[in-house]
């Protein structure tokens, strides 16, 4: 007869560590170095330092005289006092312990209490990561810089309509929780790639949290492409059409998602890059097409008419939404704990996809998705929110 066991029994939980840790040296830490990450709106990098943070270091934001934004390791790489109290200045930022000068890529202009302001100053390099800016954000690459790839574009941000503007949110749009998220990256980045939880979670759990359609089970198609994985729902809307959802999760980190809301029908017209602070917290940043400025806010979901942070412990007991759902997972989930079912192929598939890169990577190789040549940076998707006709015997 089979022993009885209870939950004193659990086995020892563990984690991935090749998917969920992203401190330097570690697998997946070693992969994202590989791509550009965004670590600021455009706005954040001024003549204030500001401390950011990515891939578990603390770095240095700011805005030189000249308009060159600039990121640096925060201990001065004279005696180690941080460069947040420095001073920004035409060239550079200037420690405040020594007057040690630095410019946006690290090298040492001024040694104040030197001879001739440091007759060996050139020798002196402050850590610094390279910065771009594009679509609203700053970007920062953190990987050897024999290869640094070129700074991708997006077809769905390139091509904007006359009505239209770029407009850029740092707020987290799609963890429906707070701005930085306080558990692991994977395991919200697995959501992405979960169609089946909106009609359980956001469509009768807690209510309709965005549109009706969304309610209805729906047919799903998963299938690998070269930058990812890609999800496919068909949902039927009655008088013969029916709803064709494409949604994308795309290395390293992209969230490829149209409007739960369904408006508008047709392309997608945003992207949120997730960014991993460190291992049990991160924050998305989101670029998308809109009319005016504030409307990417309009598709948060909302919880008993309420948004996230509106909501009592209460109601976020009687109401949870995606954060709820994911934090309580744990900070790390405990892999060896779950037991995956049909409806989680597209989660498999996204952990294999990642597993495999890290490999690539691990081994010497580019990982997939990095450019190099000029006129070769501009990545499709095609997803995005269709109608379509039905058709009839």
């Amino acid at each position: 007869m089979a022993a009885i066991k209870t939950a004193y029994d659990l086995k020892e939980p563990s984690h991935l560590v090749e998917l969920t840790e992203v401190r330097r040296g570690t697998p997946m830490g070693e992969y994202l170095r590989r791509f550009w990450h965004p670590v600021g709106l455009a706005e954040d990098a001024t003549a204030t330092p500001k401390v950011v943070k990515a891939l578990g270091e603390e770095l240095i934001l700011f805005r030189d005289g000249n308009g060159r934004a600039g990121l640096v390791h925060p201990r001065c790489a004279h005696r180690g006092s941080s460069l947040y109290y420095g001073k920004v200045e035409d060239r550079g930022i200037r420690c405040c312990y020594h007057g040690w000068l630095f410019d946006v890529e690290g090298n040492c202009l001024e040694q104040p209490c030197e001879p001739n302001m440091g007759s060996n100053r050139d020798k002196v390099k402050q850590p610094w990561y390279p910065v771009e800016e594009r679509y609203g954000l700053i970007w920062a690459y953190m990987g050897p810089i024999d290869r640094k790839p070129l700074l991708p574009r997006y077809d769905l941000l390139e091509n904007i309509g006359n009505d239209e503007i770029l407009d850029t949110d740092d707020r987290s749009i799609g963890s429906g929780g707070p701005v930085i998220a306080d558990f692991n990256w994977f395991q919200h980045y697995e959501n992405v790639v979960d169609p089946f939880h909106v009609p359980v979670l956001h469509g009768t759990f807690s209510g309709t949290q965005f549109v009706e359609a969304m309610k209805e089970m729906p047919k799903v198609d998963f299938e690998n492409f070269d930058l990812g994985v890609r999800v496919t729902s068909y949902r039927n809307l009655g008088e013969g059409k029916r709803l064709r959802r494409v949604t994308e999760a795309m290395i390293p980190t992209l969230r490829v998602v149209p409007s739960p809301r369904l408006d508008p029908a047709g392309p997608c017209t945003l992207i949120g890059w997730v960014l991993p602070m460190d291992d049990t917290t991160f924050r998305i940043y989101t670029v998308g097409r809109t009319k005016q400025k504030g409307d990417l806010q309009k598709i948060r979901s909302r919880m008993n008419g309420k948004l996230w942070e509106e909501l009592g412990d209460d109601e976020h007991q009687a109401f949870p939404g995606d954060y709820e759902a994911q934090k309580s997972q744990g900070d790390i989930t405990w892999h060896n704990h779950e037991h995956l079912a049909l409806s989680d192929q597209g989660i498999s598939m996204l952990r294999r996809f990642f597993l495999r890169q890290v490999k690539i990577v691990a081994e010497g190789g580019d990982p997939a998705g990095v450019a190099f040549e000029p006129g070769k940076e501009l990545i499709h998707s095609p997803a995005g929110n269709f109608i379509e006709e039905l058709e009839t015997a």
